[in-house]
């Protein structure tokens, strides 16, 4: 045989194939008017930027959408997932060959692409899929992991899914069976299906056979595209979507801004107060369950859980479809109040429950783990604004931090340090004091959490100390220095972020301030993300990346000590939000005499000390404690060290340890004491 002239009759055994595009309408009506519905809801969302850098953002998604690599680092769902989603490419592929085919009269379906890919590749892509759909439903139906939302809606999908592949595969093996397809051994499935078939059907019965499941096999697939956009296989445009349109500033600068002169309210309390990428996330959510799977909150039994956040509000956002559309169109009935624009969604009865939003440490773990960049953190900093402007509702230990940010300038209500006190006996010079401020080439940033609390002053008298090393001519602010804002901003007081920071800039800029090194990654983050809004722009250093500059150059000449083990904990705000990860690693090499022992949890993928989002000022349940999981994740390495590089880190882990540890000696040292001591022995 010429495999030239290798090819199949398409409608074999079919005929009226007119019926299949006229069902082709209602099909492409009522599927096209699910979407259509999702978008004008979206369209209600207040506007936000998001179809900038094209280039960027398409290789977002074929990186993130096509070669699912979010998806793939949970092993066993990214296998099956991928399994079933590239399965349904090439099966989708393989019905635009048939049509161009058929109905542009392009006979493509020949000679040996016809053999290999329509012929093959289909068949093993489609046994992908069946293998697939079984992975999910042994996990969906047994092993049931707990972040798992399970509804009969994901279990019908599944069904259908098989139902259609695994029909598909008898279609083609009967074909090739009554006809004795001469090239039917290049479809292993559909072959061995042909082989089965003969054993125990007649001809006749198989043509039969054939003929009505063919049929079958048309409306369940036309019946499922009209059914998933009213589904949560809606994902499969709103993923993408939602992919395309992420925000590509990291999670850094993920917060908004808010125009105090022309906002009518303060923070979100309704659907349309969102932005309208915040409800695109809402119908771009897979029910997956990896955004609460790694939530420090919920890991340590609390309410909070980012999934039934934003699934809550995508219900209420549904079930006031009605309402919303009649509001915005200016057709809602007198005395409706708006519809539900006036449903607050900050209420345990619609969606949100107040507690759970006080327990988010706006670690931004949950954003990481997304496999299509839903953004919960903002959402709940968001609404957390609203109780806190507008509402003043909000934790009484909270409440003394905000206050002692605004009489004091810093977090801190008891403490009895002064700005000035850690540099005590170090002669560093202040700025103020200096006649020419350019012989600064360097502004020390010490932060609240270096010099207002004891332990932390160690921390930042040893970056110092290590500057002052190298050379490097440096001055701090002294007690000019006030907290540049980021507690108020993530406990939600957006108005007193702006004070503090602006009245930071205008010290800052005062001075001629152009590089600033910090050893607090909040500080850090909130001054090479957030000031930039605030008109001030400056080249921002974490102290681990500067120090590690002073080695490279050799300004600095460590040597490592002694022989204890070390394990680095990333601070979510240095590693996640900004991605500095292997600066303090290779200082915690050069520090000891060998690299650190990774946590299971560590890079991206760290868990949370505890101490963001305002959380460090709030006590917590016994059997709630953040920091104490975090502590015995560093405990199970077996180090004698946990390095850190986060005054507010070292003061969670060193509670959680000493509350975890028992007659074990472990310390919790910043990158730059133990930096210090090699250097110490090793010379400058």
């Amino acid at each position: 045989m010429n495999a030239a002239e290798a090819t199949r009759e398409v409608f074999w055994n079919i005929s009226h194939v007119w019926v299949m595009y006229a069902l082709l309408v209602p099909t492409g009506l009522v599927g096209g008017f699910g979407l259509y519905r999702k978008f004008r809801l979206w369209r209600l969302g207040a506007p936000t930027p998001r179809f900038d850098q094209i280039g960027r953002r398409v290789r977002l998604v074929v990186e993130q959408a096509l070669m699912q690599r979010r998806t793939a680092k949970v092993s066993y769902a990214g296998a099956f997932h991928l399994m079933i989603f590239s399965g349904f490419i090439i099966l989708t592929i393989a019905t635009i060959v048939v049509m161009i085919h058929a109905d542009f009269k392009l006979e493509i379906m020949r000679g040996g692409f016809y053999l290999v890919f329509q012929s093959f590749i289909v068949d093993i892509f489609g046994g992908l899929v069946l293998v697939g759909v079984g992975m999910a439903a042994w996990r969906r139906l047994r092993s049931r992991p707990g972040h798992l939302v399970y509804t009969d809606e994901a279990t019908g999908i599944l069904l259908t899914i098989f139902v259609i592949v695994l029909s598909g595969f008898l279609l083609e093996g009967w074909r090739i069976a009554a006809t004795d397809d001469p090239w039917g051994h290049w479809s292993p499935l559909g072959y061995l299906v042909a082989e089965g078939s003969k054993a125990v059907m007649s001809t006749g019965s198989i043509t039969v056979a054939h003929l009505g499941l063919w049929w079958f096999h048309l409306v369940i697939v036309l019946a499922f595209l009209a059914w998933a956009p009213y589904t949560k296989m809606s994902h499969a445009v709103t993923a993408p979507l939602n992919i395309f349109t992420a925000n590509l500033g990291g999670y850094g600068g993920s917060l908004k801004r808010i125009d105090f002169e022309t906002a009518e309210s303060f923070g979100v309390n309704s659907l349309t107060d969102f932005t309208w990428k915040d409800l695109l996330d809402l119908d771009a959510c897979t029910e997956c369950g990896r955004c609460t799977s790694v939530c420090p909150a919920n890991a340590v039994g609390k309410e909070l859980s980012p999934r039934d956040l934003i699934l809550d509000l995508r219900s209420l956002l549904h079930k006031s479809e009605k309402a919303l559309l009649a509001s915005a169109s200016g057709e809602a009935k007198e005395g409706e109040d708006a519809g539900a624009t006036a449903v607050p969604i900050i209420d345990e009865s619609t969606a949100v429950s107040s507690e759970a939003l006080w327990q988010c440490t706006t670690c931004a773990a949950c954003m990481e783990a997304c496999p299509v960049y839903i953004e919960q953190m903002p959402k709940i900093v968001d609404a957390r604004r609203y109780l806190v402007m507008e509402k003043a509702e909000f934790p009484e230990s909270l409440q003394n931090v905000i206050l002692s940010l605004e009489q004091r300038g810093h977090p801190f209500p008891g403490t009895t340090f002064s700005r000035i006190d850690w540099a005590e006996g170090l002669d560093i010079p202040v700025m103020a004091d200096l006649e020419d401020t350019a012989e600064a080439e360097v502004l020390l940033w010490a932060g609240c959490g270096g010099a207002l609390v004891e332990r932390n002053q160690s921390t930042i008298r040893a970056t110092a100390q290590l500057l002052q090393k190298a050379g490097v001519k440096f001055a701090i602010l002294g007690r000019e220095e006030s907290c540049t804002g980021d507690p108020a901003r993530r406990i939600g007081n957006e108005f007193l972020f702006e004070m503090l920071a602006k009245g930071n800039v205008e010290t800052l800029d005062g001075y001629g301030v152009k590089k600033i090194v910090t050893s607090c990654p909040h500080c850090f983050n909130t001054f090479a993300n957030e000031y930039p809004d605030l008109g001030g722009s400056y080249e921002v250093h974490h102290h681990s990346a500067f120090l590690k500059q002073l080695v490279d150059e050799g300004k600095l000449v460590p040597e490592a000590e002694d022989g204890r083990t070390v394990t680095f904990h990333d601070p979510c705000y240095l590693g996640r939000h900004n991605g500095i990860f292997d600066a303090p690693r290779e200082l915690v090499q050069l520090s000891s005499r060998s690299p650190a022992r990774e946590m299971p949890k560590s890079r991206e993928e760290s868990f949370c000390c505890g101490g963001g989002g305002g959380m460090c000022y709030v006590d917590e349940r016994p059997d709630q404690r953040v920091n104490q999981e975090r502590a015995q994740q560093a405990l199970d390495t077996g180090a004698d060290v946990v390095a850190v590089g986060c005054p507010f880190c070292t003061t969670m882990l060193e509670d959680g340890i000493a509350a975890r540890k028992g007659d074990r000696e472990v310390q919790v040292l910043d990158v730059a004491e133990l930096l210090l001591g090699a250097v110490e022995n090793g010379g400058a």
